[in-house]
């Protein structure tokens, strides 16, 4: 079975990302820097290496270390810090399109949750 038989959305469907159901789970504590944030993916559909999906991640704050990815925000807002210095902080909310690169070491405080579509 292939990855795509895993896709929620089949050729020729489609699904409302902003109302889709996830499952939260709590970050590993490693990477929580503040309160108790959760987050919740679905991948809705493979094509070849790229995978697009939702994300969502309750209100705190996290680290991570990011994939190559593009990601228009549905709902919510964040800031987004990174570590190199020659990067500005972001602030995302509804309608927000962002890159961001394979390694790139982030903090993302989330003030309402954020919901995502993302391409990686």
């Amino acid at each position: 079975m292939s990855s795509a038989d895993n896709d929620l959305l089949a050729p020729g469907t489609g699904t409302d990302a902003a109302a889709l159901p996830l499952t939260h789970e709590a970050l590993p504590g490693a990477e929580v820097r503040d309160g108790s944030p959760t987050a919740a993916s679905a991948v809705l559909a493979t094509l070849g290496a790229v995978e697009i999906g939702v994300w969502e991640m309750t209100p705190g704050t996290a680290s991570d270390v990011e994939a190559d990815e593009v990601f228009v925000v549905l709902s919510g807002r964040a800031r987004i810090e990174f570590e190199s210095p020659a990067l500005p902080t972001l602030e995302v909310g509804p309608g927000s399109v962002v890159r961001l690169t394979e390694g790139m070491r982030t903090v993302w405080t989330v003030s309402e949750t954020l919901r995502k579509v993302y391409v990686a």
